[in-house]
């Protein structure tokens, strides 16, 4: 979230450095970025990048102040060479990265060994409590018990309507003393102020009617459909294509010539920030969305900077220095690939074309521009589509923009989202 975890865990590492070496293991993307910060904050480290099968004879003669740089993906197929060291610390970055027991990612981190484990996450629990139960599992075996039992004393009685107060509470107390929590609140004096804002967006007739003649569709398939075991997935896919014609009608229809409301928008709001000085990050969670804009920024001459997932380390660095060194009016971003381990502070606005599950995850990607170096005020564009399944996303928001807060102070927590709860999303908006 920009609050200085690096540099804290940077600090951590460094005074026990003496003792023996550390292992980093964070997103690929975020790697060069460890390194980066590794050699500013921490130059007596020896700074290891563990990126293929030909690192392993780097790991031969590790000792004292050697820094083991790994991405989740190398974890995940050379767990058995880096579980073999014993380290004297482990930090995973962006630790909900193994929030599901169940993956290989989240195994091969359990069989790390050393003398102590940290773990670094703007979002410890995104979605249900036992992502938080996987964290512990990590950090702190044992605490929280089994996933079955803890299931029956914390996650079952907290996800109630009613909530479970007494649950919520001896929850907070097991897992208080093993948190080191830092909030904006906390930094207000280091961080200038930041403002969202929620712009709607309206339809054209020919958009709205494309819109409720899927959103119908949706309806008729879901209802047709008599596997109960397939319905959730069946339902996510009619609402994904409905979030999609929200953000262009050409990502549904590709031939089409249909106007797009939001784009056009869009366009007015670039050109105002761009006339008043401003630089911009601009976030979608679909990547050939991305490539609508991008062609309507080459139309404009508009000039930007892009990255997606499938954009190399090297060139992400590339591309994240020459944005803050002023090339490019704004920094185009799929959201999960920029939503985190990047600083790009030469920006003041962020703007959100669409809406993700969790806010979260928006969160983070806005905080790319809000962090610890930023002199300027920020501002936060959200482009919601009235009347459309994007409102009921934003509305969900509100639920679960709470969930790790209230989970960590020990209210009431959240719960994911049911088949019904789902369905409801495709109902008649109006």
């Amino acid at each position: 979230m920009g609050l200085g975890k690096t540099v804290q865990a940077l600090a951590l590492i460094l005074a026990r450095a003496v003792e023996g070496p550390t292992l980093v293991v964070a997103p690929t993307s975020v790697c060069l970025n460890w390194a980066e910060e590794a050699r500013r904050f921490a130059p007596e480290l020896k700074i290891i990048l563990f990126s293929d099968r030909s690192s392993r004879s780097l790991l031969q003669d590790i000792g004292p102040f050697d820094l083991v740089i790994g991405s989740y993906a190398m974890l995940r197929r050379e767990t058995e060479t880096l579980a073999q060291p014993h380290w004297r610390t482990i930090v995973l970055d962006e630790a909900q990265a193994i929030k599901n027991f169940l993956t290989k990612r989240s195994r091969a981190a359990m069989k790390l060994q050393g003398d102590f484990k940290l773990i670094t996450t703007g979002t410890p629990v995104e979605n249900h409590l036992g992502e938080l139960w996987t964290l512990f599992r990590f950090i702190n075996p044992g605490l929280l018990g089994p996933l079955e039992r803890f299931n029956r004393r914390f996650a079952a009685p907290i996800i109630r309507q009613t909530g479970d107060r007494e649950a919520s509470e001896r929850l907070r107390r097991l897992i208080h003393p093993f948190i080191l929590r830092r909030l904006k609140s906390e930094v207000l004096r280091e961080l200038p102020p930041k403002t969202e804002i929620t712009l709607q967006v309206e339809m054209s007739k020919p958009e709205a009617s494309l819109y409720e003649t899927l959103r119908r569709q949706a309806l008729s398939s879901i209802n047709a459909n008599v596997d109960e075991r397939g319905r959730p997935l069946k339902i996510l896919a009619e609402i994904m294509r409905l979030r999609r014609v929200c953000c262009h009608p050409r990502l549904v229809l590709p031939e089409t010539d249909l106007p797009c409301a939001k784009l056009d928008l869009f366009g007015k709001v670039v050109a105002e920030l761009l006339e008043n000085g401003h630089r911009a990050l601009v976030f979608s969670q679909f990547v050939d969305y991305l490539k609508i804009v991008r062609e309507f920024l080459d139309r404009e001459g508009i000039s930007y900077q892009y990255l997606d997932g499938r954009t190399p380390p090297l060139v992400r660095q590339e591309r994240v220095a020459a944005f803050q060194a002023g090339k490019g009016d704004l920094f185009l971003i799929s959201l999960k690939a920029g939503g985190q381990g990047i600083n790009l502070t030469a920006a003041d606005y962020v703007i959100h074309l669409d809406p993700w599950w969790n806010p979260a995850v928006e969160d983070q990607a806005a905080d790319r521009a809000h962090r610890i170096g930023q002199k300027r005020p920020v501002t936060t564009y959200r482009l919601i589509t009235t009347g459309t399944i994007e409102e009921k996303i934003r509305e969900l928001h509100q639920h679960k923009k709470k969930l790790a807060d209230d989970l960590l102070a020990g209210a009431r927590g959240g719960h994911g989202l049911k088949a019904e709860e789902l369905l409801a999303l495709l109902a008649d908006p109006w």
